[in-house]
This record gives C-alpha cells, structure tokens and sequence, in this order.
C-alpha cells in the first residue's frame, strides 16, 4: 500500500451541528440490542458457504443526544448490505456477520469497543454518528491495521488522517462549497456569518474565511452572547450590513427565536440566506421562515432523483420499519464500499481492502460517486433545497443538485 506526504490539516467543525443541536429534544433513542446480519448458502460465485465469515463491528450512537442520527445510519447500513450483496449476504463467496456496538456519542466507549472487536479478531469497523469519536477510531484502525469506514462524521479531519480511514458520508468543507456555489463567483462578495459567540460559532466563521475568503469574498461575522434572547438587535445589525450572503449557524433553543427575528427584520427577504439543512425533525424550528432560506442539503429522501440505488434504499429502510433520513445513505453506502472491499480485495487482509476502494467509482443513493484514492476522500453531489408547506407538513423541496467535482474538497494527502 502506497504511503502519502503528510500535510498539516485544518478541521472544520461541522455546519449542521446547528440544526442537530437545535432539534435535540425531538431526538429519538434507538434500540439497544446487539444484531448480527447475513445468510448462509451460495451466491453464484462458485465459493464454497465455508469461506471465511467477514466480521463487522459496526460501532455508532444507539443512545444519546445523536441516537436519532444512529439509527438512521444503522437502517441504512443493513439496507445496503442487503441491496450490495444482491440479498444473499454474502460478498465475494464470504458471509458478512455484523455486530452493532453502541458508543453512545462517546470517544471512551467508542475506543472500548472497538478494541475489544479487534481484540476478538475484527479486521472491519464501521460507523460513528459524532466528529469526535470518528477522530479516535481513526488512528487506532491505523494502529491495528483495520479498515475503518466512518459514518456521518464530518469533521474534515477524517479525510487523510491514514490510509486504512474511509467515509461513507460528505464532510464540511463540502458544505461550505455548496453555500459558495448559491453564491455564485465569490470574489468582491460580501459574506456575513451570523452565529453565537461560542467556540461552535467562532470555529464556523473561521470555516467560511477559510474556503469562501479563499475564493475572493469579504467574510465577516454577527455574533451573539449564547444567553441571548432577544435577538432582534443581531438580526438588525446583519441587514445593515448590506451581505449578498448571510451564512447561520446556530445552536440551542433559541434557534425559533433568531429565525422570527430575521423574518422580521427583512433580513430574509433582502437577500441570500444559508444554512444546513438536518433531518426532519429540525423542520419546525424555522417556523413561516422556512420557504424564505436556502439550504444546502448533504441528502433528503428524493433528493437523489429517485434513481434505482435511491429507490432501493428507500423501498429497503421503509420495508424493514424505518422512516429513511439525512443520514440514511451514509450507512448504505458503508455497507456498499465494505461488500466491493471483500469482494474485489479480500475477506481477511485490509490492505487489499484499502486498494480495492482506492479510486472506486460508483452509484449510490445520491447519485454517481468516487472514493477519491489520495486521501479516501468520498466525492459526492450536493443538494441545494427549500422548505414549502407548513408546519408539520413542512418538506424539503429540491432546487439544485451541484456535481461532485463542482464541491470537491482540496486533497489532503495521507498521512500514512
């Protein structure tokens, strides 16, 4: 296995943390219960069912703050495998066993758990909802020589961090790129980041100079003390500004407050407003304001244009009881690059895994996609949306796909 020039790295907090954070008392617990997926029986490879059995840990959030996000990534985990293997379980003649390990949004539990998979002989992890956990799994799959396929991670940090660390899912600098393509040619453009003044609020105002400044626009920022309530004053001091692009991100309860605030001030109506679109229980939290912001969307159900993956994913998740989300197709896709990693690299030997994805090309629920071999970046299309109906009935309505290379994010070689 090629080994790539390390590069100092910059890591970029995540965008939609904002509307995660703001829907967490709509968040639901997912099931606690070890499972195990698979069949036995032949797949029409000529192998023998006495192949090696391909264990997987899949190690994610079934509790906590994100076991909503969990579960959405565990539905469609199983989805996909079935989708991958062509419903027989198997990839390249080899049983795929699959035990689920809860981390519950904690580094500690995560690592524990994935220690004591690769203690018993696991040579593929996958999953992790939260940035954090996905940074300490990381360097131990490096360590123990395991392929480790993230999840729903999008700390930028993940991409290149070593060459056994993949991602099924997009990261945040993709997210940014998709906000900088509603604005169209960046330079001499005036960008104001409206956020609390918080590390959360701070790292994204870094985010946008760093990628949007880099492009020609003049990044500026509105922040607000976290104990705010009254925020009309924020949203007056945007509108004066004059920005052709207000980018939010926003985290907590007062997030109802800050999208009447700016619907009242015109803020809204005065131009380009942005923000992360999260999964469906964040749709109330913009109130009338939703049809009146753009968001860029890393996915929502129709979002891929019903192609046949999409199709089949949804079809799969909705069969089994599942309501597919945002993060439904980081799973699937998970379990389409480990299913192509055993069967075109090897059932036991992960750096064959590793050259198989290296440069693999291929369509998923989003549409068509490349695990980038530099740095295992996952290049994918992006979607711009909005909301339309209202209240409970609010639903993402599609404007805009961006194509992958259009949000690629820089390579950022290995470190090894």
């Amino acid at each position: 296995m090629r080994r790539r020039a390390s590069r100092a790295r910059r890591s970029v907090t995540d965008i939609r943390a904002a509307a995660v954070l703001a829907a967490a008392g709509l968040l639901l617990t997912g099931c606690t219960a070890a499972g195990t997926a698979g069949g036995s029986g032949s797949d029409g490879s000529g192998k023998s069912a006495g192949d090696a059995t391909v264990k997987v840990g899949l190690v994610y959030s079934r509790t906590g703050l994100l076991a909503d996000y969990g579960k959405q990534y565990r539905d469609g985990f199983m989805a996909g495998l079935d989708y991958a293997t062509k419903g027989t379980g198997k990839a390249g003649g080899h049983r795929i066993e699959v035990t689920e390990q809860d981390d519950a949004g904690d580094p500690g539990k995560a690592v524990s758990a994935a220690k004591n998979l690769i203690g018993k002989g696991y040579k593929v992890l996958a999953g992790t909802t939260d940035s954090g956990v996905a940074l300490q799994m990381a360097p131990l799959a490096a360590q123990n020589k395991v392929l480790y396929v993230s999840g729903p991670a999008a700390t930028d940090a993940v991409t290149g961090i070593n060459d056994y660390t993949f991602r099924s899912g997009r990261q945040s600098y993709q997210d940014i790129l998709t906000a900088g393509a509603m604005l169209g040619d960046a330079k001499g453009k005036k960008v104001t980041v409206l956020a609390q003044d918080s590390t959360f609020g701070q790292a994204n105002v870094a985010a946008v100079k760093a990628v949007l400044g880099a492009k020609g626009a003049k990044v500026g920022s509105v922040l607000a003390p976290p104990s705010a309530t009254d925020l009309t004053p924020f949203a007056r001091q945007v509108k004066a500004g004059g920005p052709d692009l207000v980018f939010v991100a926003w985290a907590g309860s007062t997030a109802p407050a800050l999208w009447t605030a700016l619907d009242q001030q015109g803020v809204l109506g005065a131009g380009k407003v942005v923000t992360g679109l999260a999964g469906t229980a964040s749709y109330p939290v913009f109130g009338a304001a939703g049809s009146k912001v753009s968001f860029l969307a890393h996915y929502f159900p129709g979002a891929g244009g019903g192609n046949a993956v999409e199709k089949a994913m949804l079809d799969s998740v909705t069969k089994a009881g599942g309501t597919p989300d945002l993060f439904t197709p980081d799973g699937f896709t998970a379990a389409q690059m480990i299913v192509h990693a055993v069967a075109e690299g090897s059932a036991t030997d992960p750096a064959a895994m590793v050259k198989a994805l290296e440069g693999w090309t291929f369509d998923g629920a989003k549409g068509k996609q490349q695990v980038r071999a530099e740095d295992h970046a996952l290049v994918q299309p992006m979607f711009v949306a909005r909301l339309t109906g209202k209240g409970a009935a609010l639903k993402p309505e599609l404007l805009d796909t961006e194509a992958m290379d259009t949000v690629a994010p820089p390579v950022k070689p290995s470190a090894g």
